[in-house]
Order: structure tokens, then C-alpha cells, then sequence
């Protein structure tokens, strides 16, 4: 992959409708050369599909990553515990200080306490750390 790969995957990361001829000239090649740069990437593998982002309706409001510190129990214990909580969308145990990362997507910043509340009650919690999430970018 050469530059203009390179060129051509961004913008179509960035819009994957952009057309042939508003890539060829944003990258500075022709239309033809551009087209035929695009099948060799979709024939190869690297680009493996095109596809639309929807949000669906109910699409949560409020999301963020909460680091569990606590004593004397396993990731898998507090895993089982977690999935009574539909607003938890992914726990990660991770290495470091923090022994978990939890992702969580809730209609409100009052759920989102509510959920976070409910961790710190959890046996052995030694505290729950919020890091809200303020944007995102589709990668």
C-alpha cells in the first residue's frame, strides 16, 4: 500500500459513499486509477465492506468506562455478578493498578449512577473511578 492507498482508505473510512470522482480529486489521480485502486483493495482484503452506521432509537444517552479497584476476588466473580446490569456492555480485566474496566451505556446520568452505585455495593469494592465519555470516532 502506497500513499495514495492510504488517502483513498481514509476518506472512504471518513464517508464510505464518497465517490470515485470526489476521491480522484482529492488525491490527485484519475478516476480510472482510483476506481482500479479501490477493487484491488476490496479483491485483497483490506477493505472488507462498506456498511452504515444507524443509531437506533433508544440508543443510550450517556456512556462511560468505570474502573473497579478492588480486594480479594476474581474478574469472573464480579463478571457474573454485572450481568443482572443490561447498561454494562463490556468488562475488561486489565493489568496495572485498576483491576477492571467496565463500559457502560445508559439512558441517563441518574441510571448511570444507579448502576455505578450498585458496583461500589459489591463485595470486597474498594472504589469505582467514572471517566465519562464526551466523544467518539468511528475508526
Amino acid at each position: 500500500m502506497d500513499k495514495f492507498d492510504q488517502q483513498i482508505l481514509a476518506l472512504l473510512r471518513e464517508d464510505a459513499r464518497t465517490s470515485v470522482s470526489q476521491i480522484a480529486r482529492e488525491v490527485n489521480l484519475s478516476r480510472s486509477a482510483v476506481g482500479e485502486r479501490i477493487r484491488q483493495l476490496e479483491q485483497s482484503g483490506v477493505i472488507q465492506g462498506y456498511h452504515a452506521q444507524v443509531a437506533s432509537p433508544d440508543s443510550a444517552a450517556v456512556k462511560a468506562f468505570l474502573e473497579l479497584f478492588y480486594q480479594n476476588g476474581r474478574c469472573q466473580d464480579y463478571v457474573e455478578r454485572m450481568r443482572a446490569y443490561p447498561e454494562i456492555r463490556r468488562c475488561c480485566g486489565i493489568s496495572g493498578e485498576t483491576d477492571m474496566l467496565v463500559y457502560v451505556e445508559a439512558a441517563s446520568m441518574a441510571r448511570l449512577s444507579e448502576v455505578r452505585a450498585a458496583l461500589e455495593a459489591f463485595p470486597c469494592m474498594q472504589r469505582v473511578k467514572t471517566h465519562m465519555v464526551v466523544q467518539e470516532w468511528a475508526m
